[in-house]
């Protein structure tokens, strides 16, 4: 005797989707451990941001210098020494803030916990608007990088700088594990790259008595048009503290490195920290023995800082375009701290019901999928405004990271006034002068770039802040609503009828009527006359007697009643909407539960051929307002659909068992 075969099926293996291939097979919450990451991964994935503004931060500075001619040049290097010196302060400050908030301490935790509530909102406002303009100011500069490199592709600016967008968004929903591991590469090729750069920039440059020959001439510089003053250097430093950003984000995710967390995090902020003075000062360095300036951002003209460096100290040869490529790569992957600290500050807010509580669940990479999604919609919108020109955004940018910056730091001072121990003196004391020195430097940047576009994050942050406050307030509202501090009340005089729409007699009339007779005895199935009705007069009526109270009869059950609505303007909801207030008004201890019966179909064309009239009753009866309706769907699968999914096909006259 043969064993009969299998047939074969045509459906894909069991537990593959393109949602698998894209995004990863989900992940249990026991596999949290799974998604935590070690120094290397955790210098890719949360260090991009401060690595990254070597590249457009001594730019933004060189910017706004282009007046001086040449001279502007010189005043670089002094003025990076400065900024560099607020850096080493507020790095010293957020490894105390690692070892005092190991769960995290970010801005908004700090500021929380020891300023109070308010001033912790101003400071998780200030982050993500930070966040966001990282996002946006990391993929221009990198597309403005690339097209400095390959000139035929500055038309499509705009598309390089989406499609890297989505790019980042998808990776990052993967989780923050594979992130880490794909951005390590290019992490390392920019920095082994720069440092090259500097290494072989600085030996010619001795060699040569401090006055090298660049292999490639940078543009020449304008003549001077304006003398060196206050003003002109306080712009200068507010345009070039943009390389402070990022700095936040280790302390704000030590929950993602692995045991010992805390170890890892200090000892990763510090190498981010280590390598980014290096280079900043490295590139002011060489900027002022080779003669290199800003270009006009958005001219036809336009190079790189970078780019003139590399190629006046190296030409424009292989290792150009590989550091240009590995530019290009950390400066648009420089977004990924912010897909890394964004959605965290989102998960924050959200726990304490500032934010909706969406943002809490993790997707199926055990990422904050809904945080992630958010960021990429609000940084989308930005570089289409912007058109992708990184000027046009660093009016913006580090305001919200000063202030964050400077609102953790008081924040710690408070923290170490009430929690004393060994070494706490010295630590307030580092803290304090932190919250002085980026206070001053968020007054500098707020008043040099105010008139340049700096007022909009003024106005940002506070109306961040009256988001989720009225997001809270809402919260508020429920709980007051529906919170109970009573036993349970019991009233023996309650009764229960059950209301069922029908159109005819149907497989999903009847699922919905056995269901309904299984809640009560009292029931009542209604249908609605229009002009426009498919079923002949009398004939549902023949077929209720029948089909229905005949087999009610004998089964010693109460017949269901059919009631027939007259609708003179043809309206299916309205009608029944006066019945059910009628049903209500007859009896005040009375509830009425609506059993709808709700053909599906799984293929959304062909579910469009049977409309919408079951949602469409659910809405306006939940809408209602009256209390005591309870409205309860009942599905009927289609047989298509049953047969998609695997189901062997029905008997004719079988109903399906409800759902």
């Amino acid at each position: 005797m043969t064993k009969p075969t299998r047939a074969r099926s045509s459906r894909k293996p069991a537990g593959w989707s393109w949602t698998d291939l894209l995004l990863g097979r989900p992940l249990t919450s026991a596999q949290a451990s799974h998604e935590q990451v070690g120094v290397l991964a955790g210098v890719a994935l949360l260090g991009l941001d401060a690595l990254s503004s070597a590249a457009y931060g001594p730019e933004a500075a060189l910017t706004v210098l282009r007046p001086l001619g040449s001279a502007g040049v010189g005043v670089l290097l002094p003025i990076t020494l400065c900024i560099v010196g607020l850096l080493v302060v507020v790095a010293s400050s957020y490894r105390q803030t690692i070892a005092a908030y190991p769960r995290g301490g970010g801005a908004y935790t700090v500021a929380r916990e020891n300023l109070g509530r308010r001033v912790g909102l101003l400071a998780a406002s200030a982050l993500l608007l930070d966040y966001l303009l990282n996002v946006a100011v990391g993929i221009s500069a990198g597309v403005g990088a690339i097209t400095s490199a390959f000139p035929a592709l500055r038309p499509h600016t705009l598309g390089l700088a989406l499609g890297l967008l989505g790019l980042l968004t998808l990776v990052n929903l993967r989780g923050a594990r594979e992130a880490g591991a794909l951005f390590l590469l290019p992490t390392v090729l920019f920095i082994g790259s720069l440092v090259a750069l500097l290494a072989v920039g600085t030996f010619r440059a001795v060699a040569a008595g401090g006055a090298p020959v660049p292999v490639v001439a940078p543009p020449a510089l304008p003549p001077a048009s304006t003398g060196l003053g206050v003003w002109l250097l306080l712009r200068t430093f507010a345009s070039g503290c943009t390389a402070m950003t990022g700095v936040e984000a280790v302390s704000n995710a030590v929950p993602v490195f692995r045991a010992p967390s805390v170890r890892l995090a200090r000892v990763t902020l510090s190498l981010i920290i280590l390598v980014l003075v290096v280079l900043l000062v490295g590139v002011a360095v060489l900027c002022r023995f080779y003669g290199v300036g800003a270009t006009v951002p958005d001219g036809p003209g336009y190079q790189s800082v970078l780019s003139q460096l590399l190629a006046a100290v190296t030409g424009r040869g292989v290792f150009y375009y590989v550091a240009m490529t590995s530019i290009l790569g950390v400066l648009a992957l420089s977004a990924n701290t912010s897909f890394a600290g964004f959605p965290r500050v989102c998960w924050l807010l959200a726990m304490d019901r500032y934010l909706p509580v969406a943002f809490v669940h993790r997707g199926r990479r055990l990422a904050y999928s809904r945080g992630i999604l958010l960021l990429a919609v609000l940084a989308g919108a930005l570089i289409l405004a912007s058109g992708a020109v990184t000027d046009r955004l660093i009016p913006l940018f580090a305001i919200g990271a000063l202030l964050a910056f400077t609102l953790s730091q008081a924040g710690m001072v408070v923290y170490w006034t009430r929690h004393p121990s060994e070494g706490w003196r010295w630590r307030r004391a580092l803290n304090g002068l932190g919250a002085a020195m980026t206070g001053l430097a968020l007054a500098i940047v707020c008043v040099a770039k105010f008139t340049h576009g700096g007022w909009a994050a003024v106005v940002l942050i506070p109306l961040g802040v009256l988001l989720f406050s009225r997001v809270h307030a809402a919260y508020l509202r429920m709980r007051r609503e529906t919170g109970l501090s009573r036993p349970l009340r019991l009233d023996t005089r309650e009764s229960l009828v059950a209301v069922v729409p029908v159109s005819r007699w149907s497989h999903a009339s009847e699922t919905a009527l056995r269901f309904a007779l299984g809640l009560c005895q009292d029931v009542r199935a209604v249908h609605v006359c229009t002009d426009d009705d498919d079923v002949v007069p009398g004939t549902l009526s023949r077929e209720w007697a029948r089909f229905v109270e005949e087999p009610a009869v004998r089964a010693r059950l109460r017949p269901p009643r059919l009631e027939q609505l007259p609708s003179p303007y043809r309206g299916l909801v309205q009608p029944l909407l006066d019945y059910v207030d009628g049903l209500l008004a007859e009896d005040a201890h009375r509830t009425v539960a609506v059993v709808l019966p709700e053909l599906l179909e799984r293929q959304w064309y062909r579910a469009v051929m049977y409309g919408r009239r079951a949602e469409l009753l659910r809405s306006t009866l939940l809408l209602s307002g009256a209390r005591r309706v309870v409205v309860i769907s009942v599905p009927w699968y289609l047989r298509s659909d049953l047969e998609s999914r695997g189901h062997a096909p029905l008997e004719p006259g079988a109903p399906s068992a409800p759902h």
